[in-house]
């Protein structure tokens, strides 16, 4: 049993499934820029390092290089533009996120939100998706210099809740959670459905991975 003071709890591919979202924004700019969609199969496999990153892999259609800057200064602004529009309208909660949320709150863990997404994207989807208010802190992949993996988010939340990180938690679907979470001194949970570009997060070795936010309670000792 874990027995944390805090947790923390990632947004895309731990809370929400916004690739719906994100396949629409990228496919309609592909569309634009006169080239042919990359569809969600793609879409759910690239996403995970902010929308930057996203564009630039659509652009290439592979995980790994770099396109040309002059494209990527076009196809940025259309996604920015569209996702602004498109944040929420498709995305849905996993299931079993209410009730891992309930059962969280009710056992009075200070609860944190922490997302390479950008706030301007972050604030809204957890509004329009009925969480915000779960969060005393969201800490947004531009609220600091540094993003995950690097420890600064992590390690920023928990002096904002005066907790030592050995006694803090991380909630996670991915690799960089994983990297961020060991490099602060957190207990790291991640989730069996996320985003980690197609790899069985089981290989990075968080300390336990779950189905569903369900399952907290039988991990957790309040």
């Amino acid at each position: 049993m874990l027995q944390p003071k805090m947790i923390l709890i990632d947004v895309d591919g731990t809370l929400v499934d916004s690739v719906p979202d994100l396949t629409y924004c990228v496919d309609v700019m592909m569309e634009r820029l006169g080239r042919p969609p990359r569809g969600e199969a793609a879409v759910r496999n690239w996403v995970g390092n902010g929308v930057e990153r996203l564009v630039r892999r659509a652009l290439l259609g592979r995980l790994d290089g770099e396109p040309d800057e002059a494209e990527v200064a076009v196809a940025l602004p259309i996604f920015l533009e569209l996702y602004a529009q498109n944040v929420s309208q498709r995305s849905l909660l996993y299931p079993g996120v209410r009730e891992g949320l309930a059962f969280m709150t009710g056992a009075g863990y200070p609860l944190g939100c922490v997302t390479n997404k950008a706030a301007r994207f972050t604030e809204p989807l957890l509004r329009d998706l009925g969480i915000r208010d779960q969060f005393s802190l969201v800490v947004s992949g531009d609220t600091l210099p540094l993003k995950k993996p690097d420890p600064m988010p992590l390690l920023h939340a928990a002096a904002f809740f005066g907790v030592d990180p050995a006694h803090a938690l991380m909630i996670g679907d991915s690799v960089s959670d994983v990297k961020a979470a060991r490099s602060a001194g957190f207990g790291i949970i991640c989730m069996s459905y996320g985003y980690n570009h197609g790899q069985d997060i089981r290989a990075a070795e968080p300390d336990a991975v779950i189905d569903s936010m369900s399952e907290l309670k039988g991990l957790l000792a309040a």
